[in-house]
């Protein structure tokens, strides 16, 4: 399978080199787990994944799913993840931590949707999060994140 992240957007400055090696790491844990047993993710011949602005997110958004407004990550099942930088650096400074490593636990997120997790109802979103947050922690075990962006 070909991976390529992409950043797409310039207000936050990104440690892109580390991003595409933990997209790199996450994939071989993601191919592991899938919650509707038929693995989807391995039949994929590319996964890209795209980190844009809110501006370009919210425009996804409404286009794809008929909702306004910015989100954190946006899943297309032909293997293509969206993200904002913005929405990820809000995100990660109401957490505590880098805009990096929430912008990781997004590509987690992405790629298990496309391995049949869903996160629509209370029960399927625990199920998700108890995986998503397991391989993220593996991930940035294996791979520290930068300190600062």
């Amino acid at each position: 399978m070909t991976v390529t992240l992409a950043n797409r957007q310039r207000k936050i400055q990104l440690a892109v080199p580390w991003l595409r090696r933990f997209t790199s790491t996450a994939l071989v844990y993601c191919l592991e787990h899938s919650d509707d047993g038929r693995f989807a993710l391995r039949a994929l011949p590319e996964l890209d994944v795209a980190i844009v602005s809110d501006r370009v997110i919210a425009r996804v958004h409404q286009q794809f799913m008929n909702i306004p407004g910015p989100t954190d990550v946006i899943t297309f099942a032909h293997g293509e993840i969206v993200m904002s930088a913005q929405t990820a650096s809000a995100h990660a400074g109401e957490q505590g931590h880098t805009v990096e490593k929430e912008l990781a636990l997004y590509t987690v997120h992405g790629m298990l949707h496309l391995n049949g997790f869903e996160d629509t109802t209370s029960e399927e979103a625990a199920r998700m999060h108890r995986v998503q947050d397991r391989i993220w922690r593996q991930c940035l075990d294996e791979l520290p994140p930068p300190t600062a962006s």
